[in-house]
């Protein structure tokens, strides 16, 4: 990628103070009988490959096993790339310098087997440690406890101590440093499962949707289910227990038509933003968002002056509201906000000696959190159908990604038909709770709470909604559309595509899609509040999409080919992507990011100039016009009418002769030494011109052979195509003759009949089998706990506390089946008849026997 004369002046001052660096690196040699008068020094310096060349991608003979949606890159936005090896089953990590050393490159670092050093770079007043300069640092990490199942993702933490190794099965979390020991080559990492008792049941029931890091948080972990609940967990306090859980509700039970809107499918944590920092964005199958705030994880950080606003913006749209639903709901917000964080009381007297605040354990004893939503597109009306999904949308919803760009909270759902579907908040989110419904807490013995769960329900807003100076009212935000994109996928006849979104962490307004056709490029131009706050009118700006890497070989995507996407960058705005194929390629790409959001300005007043202009303006001056114009008129002085008969040998002849020929001297002599100087002086310039017109000519002519060669192929071409055409043509004419080609096309009726047993077929019926296996493994686990409580009661007494709720299960699970059976009966019942109405047809147009 070619760099503009501005960023390659700044490149240039940059790799020139990169060079006036002071560097000092720190070697050390091991030693099996240490001395302190021995010499260290380093026996082999560390090697700094390109990152595609790194022996971890040219030596490794194997491939990935292929799966959907995979990625197994993570990088802790330092200098550490991690990758995870599928077939040895072990971390690898790779120390990075990034733009080193020109601005395309990415370098790796391959471990010495002896020395260990220590690169420090003073750098612009500030230190710059290399930690990929540990040669000795082992670069393979393995658990300590053997990992039975397949890993499809991993994620690093805030801090990068931990990598979360996800699968739909079991859920894994390596710590990268404290206590490890020497195991071979590879270091033997602690590594622990999250939530064995709930999502590894060994019959695959309950199966794990999402899993991702608190941003707020190194330690804790959100997980969404298949069962519709949230939860989060606190590895350093229990791994197995979840310190808060939340029972997803959507829709009232027997109200909903469909079976893929109480699915969720996919979550994202809220941004640095107002009440977005403390929300949670639930994504369900049927295209529908929902909002659970606020959710905070006990003992995480936030900033000082961020829950200060929100406080005094409580207090000054809320409480002193006129509307009493607005009071009520700011009074609980600010009740809520004042135990989470007691020293918001204390800040008027303190002032801002804390920049920190750490969330305490708290929980509202009489109310649990509404689920807000679904969320509502501007104008749209409260049709249960219309929620979520797109007229331009096609299948059902995959995977979510929230996005915080300066002022705009952005949306993005991402559709298994190949549509990304980018909306806006219009509105800010404030929390909402039910009164009347309380939580279940769970607290040690000082009364302190460890644990809470509740069920959030969602409150009906099937009404419009409208703009109202009035706040805190309790409505769900509404979306404002940005943008519909087509990706151009090719058409798949399976259940879809799986895509993966990623955010660009150095242009949060450039958003990544990672699917099997390979890496799309999305670029907002048009933002709301941010547009709005800039002063600029890009209403009509579109979002321009760009194919990063293309997978697709002759436009089919059978398998995914990629399996693994992380995006780099560094301090002095420089951007990469780095991707992995199956077969352990990788492929480090630069993206370009200076002026990519600034508009391409055209003066339409400025008249375009004529072509005859632009001729006379391509050619150089080479002698100037003064020259070309000639000597300059001689004046020759009046003469007497007696100059005649003085004789030249005269003395006023010779004085009237010596000023004659001082005249024409000056004139015309001076304007030759004038040509000639000139002359000389182009004579160069003239003659790379020459030169430069003769080299075009012979390229020119050179060009002109070239297609005097290919006329003829290029003829032959045209003349199979011309008869390609006509046999086309004749072949369509037979075709319009046959009878099938007269068939009834279906009526209105039928095709909308047509188009909801596909939509059944495809979101509907998985969306009851996730259901129907959900509530399995909710009645195993709860006939198993109710035979171990009846193996620990006491002889004289009688526990009969769970036998209501498994017979209401019994007959929830009964009832449901028996819909299942009927829908497949009708599903079979239908599909049986169009296949009568098919022979049939055929029957009918087939032609008699002769």
């Amino acid at each position: 990628m070619s760099l503009g004369p501005l960023q390659s002046k700044i490149h240039e001052e940059k790799r020139t103070k990169h060079n006036a660096t002071t560097t000092m690196r720190i070697t050390l040699e091991p030693s099996s009988e240490p001395s302190p008068s021995r010499s260290q020094t380093p026996k082999d310096e560390v090697e700094w490959v390109p990152l595609p060349k790194h022996p971890l991608f040219t030596a490794h003979g194997g491939a990935t096993a292929a799966s959907a949606s995979r990625n197994l890159l993570a990088w802790d936005g330092a200098s550490r790339l991690y990758f995870w090896d599928t077939n040895s089953r072990c971390l690898h990590r790779l120390s990075l310098r990034l733009g080193d050393p020109d601005p395309s490159s990415v370098l790796a670092s391959s471990p010495s087997k002896v020395s260990l050093s220590l690169h420090l770079v003073f750098r612009a007043n500030r230190i710059q440690c290399y930690a990929n300069s540990f040669p000795n640092l082992k670069q393979v990490l393995q658990a300590d406890a053997v990992l039975d199942f397949d890993v499809h993702k991993i994620s690093i933490n805030r801090n990068g101590t931990a990598i979360l190794l996800f699968g739909s099965e079991t859920l894994s979390v390596m710590y990268l440093y404290g206590r490890t020991s020497k195991k071979d080559e590879n270091l033997i990492c602690r590594t622990i499962t999250v939530g064995s008792q709930t999502y590894s049941t060994g019959g695959n029931d309950i199966r794990v949707l999402q899993a991702l890091w608190h941003p707020y948080s190194d330690t804790h972990l959100g997980i969404l289910s298949s069962d519709s609940v949230f939860r989060i967990f606190n590895l350093s306090m229990d791994p197995l227990q979840p310190e808060q859980e939340y029972y997803l509700q959507p829709v009232e039970p027997g109200r909903s038509r469909n079976a893929s809107s109480v699915c969720p499918v996919d979550f994202s944590f809220g941004g640095d933003h107002l009440w977005d920092r403390f929300s949670v964005f639930i994504l369900f199958s049927n295209g529908a968002i929902y909002v659970l705030c606020p959710v905070v994880p006990f003992g995480s950080l936030f900033k000082c002056e961020s829950l200060v606003e929100i406080y005094n913006d409580a207090h000054t749209f809320g409480i002193m509201s006129a509307n009493s639903v607005a009071a009520s709901n700011s009074k609980l917000a600010i009740s809520w906000l004042e135990a989470a964080f007691p020293e918001l009381q204390n800040q008027e007297t303190e002032g801002d000696s804390l920049s920190l605040l750490r969330a305490h354990a708290y929980a509202l004893f009489d109310a649990s959190l509404v689920l807000q939503g679904p969320l509502r597109r501007v104008g749209q009306d409260g049709n249960e159908d219309s929620v979520g999904c797109s007229a331009e949308c096609e299948g059902r919803a995959v995977s979510f990604l929230y996005n915080l760009v300066s002022k705009d909270s952005i949306l993005v759902t991402a559709w298994s038909g190949g549509q990304l579907q980018i909306d806006a908040l219009a509105d800010e989110i404030q929390p909402v709770w039910c009164v009347g419904s309380p939580p279940r807490l769970r607290v040690d013995s000082h009364d302190h709470i460890l644990g809470l769960a509740m069920i959030c329900e969602s409150i009906n807003s099937s009404s419009l909604w409208k703009p109202d100076r009035n706040a805190w009212l309790g409505n769900p935000p509404p979306l404002l559309r940005l943008a519909i994109v087509d990706l151009a996928l090719p058409q798949r006849a399976e259940s879809g595509y799986n895509i993966s979104l990623f955010i660009d962490m150095l242009m949060p307004e450039r958003i990544y899609s990672l699917h099997d056709g390979g890496v799309d490029s999305i670029v907002l131009h048009f933002l709301p509040f941010t547009s709005q706050s800039n002063g600029k009118d890009d209403t009509t700006k579109t979002p321009s999409v760009h194919s990063v890497v293309n997978t697709c070989q002759s436009g089919n995507t059978s398998e995914p080919s990629l399996c693994g996407f992380v995006s780099l960058s560094d301090s002095f705005g420089y951007s990469w992507i780095v991707a992995i194929t199956l077969s352990l390629e990788c492929v480090v790409l630069e993206m370009k990011s200076w002026n990519l959001l600034l508009p391409v300005s055209i003066d339409m007043e400025k008249p375009i100039s004529s072509e005859g202009e632009l001729k006379e303006r391509d050619i150089p001056s080479i002698i100037s016009k003064e020259l070309l114009g000639g000597p300059k008129e001689v004046l020759v002085p009046h003469a007497s009418p007696s100059l005649r008969s003085v004789a030249a040998d005269s003395i006023e002849g010779r004085s009237t002769l010596h000023q004659y020929f001082k005249l024409f001297h000056e004139t015309y002599v001076e304007y030759g030494h004038k040509v000639y100087l000139e002359l000389k002086h182009h004579a160069p310039q003239l003659k790379k011109i020459i030169n430069d017109q003769h080299s075009r000519l012979g390229d020119a002519q050179q060009k002109i052979l070239k297609v005097e060669e290919k006329e003829a192929i290029l003829q032959k071409r045209l003349d199979h195509a011309i008869q390609m055409h006509n046999s086309l043509e004749e072949r369509l004419q037979q075709l319009r003759n046959l009878p099938c080609a007269h068939k009834k096309p279906l009526s209105r009726a039928e095709r909308q009949f047509k188009s909801e047993l596909d939509r059944f077929k495809e979101v509907e019926l998985d969306a009851l089998h996730s259901s129907v296996d959900a509530l399995s493994a909710r009645l195993r686990r709860h006939l198993q706990a109710s035979k171990a409580n009846q193996q620990h009661k006491t002889p004289g007494k009688k526990i009969h506390a769970g036998d209501n709720r498994i017979s209401m299960l019994k007959s929830s699970l009964e009832k449901l089946s028996l819909v299942n059976t009927e829908n497949s009966k009708k599903v079979k019942l239908v599909e049986s008849t169009l296949r009568n109405n098919e022979r049939s047809s055929s029957r009918e147009s087939r032609p008699p026997l002769l």
